[in-house]
């Protein structure tokens, strides 16, 4: 199935991000209701709910993501050093 939002990427993992996203769409979604965009205010809706569905709802936090970061941050350690 097709993920429009991938919530294992690291780039959602802090919670003031995921809620700024949810929060621009919302405000969106009121700016095209309020515009009489009807259209667009039912499909700003639509991403509204299923980004806070996404990113609040249905989250968790996977290992994976938590494991793939850690292993990065070491690899970058023992990068150019001299061995030994």
């Amino acid at each position: 199935m097709l993920k429009f939002i991938d919530p294992d990427h690291p780039f959602y993992r802090p919670l003031w991000i995921r809620l700024l996203i949810v929060l621009f769409c919302a405000v969106w979604t009121v700016v095209e209701f309020l515009g009489e965009q009807t259209l667009w205010g039912m499909i700003f809706l639509a991403i509204t709910a299923y980004a806070s569905a996404a990113l609040l709802i249905f989250y968790r936090p996977s290992e994976k993501g938590e494991a793939k970061a850690g292993g990065e941050e070491q690899d970058k350690g023992d990068e150019g050093g001299p061995t030994g």
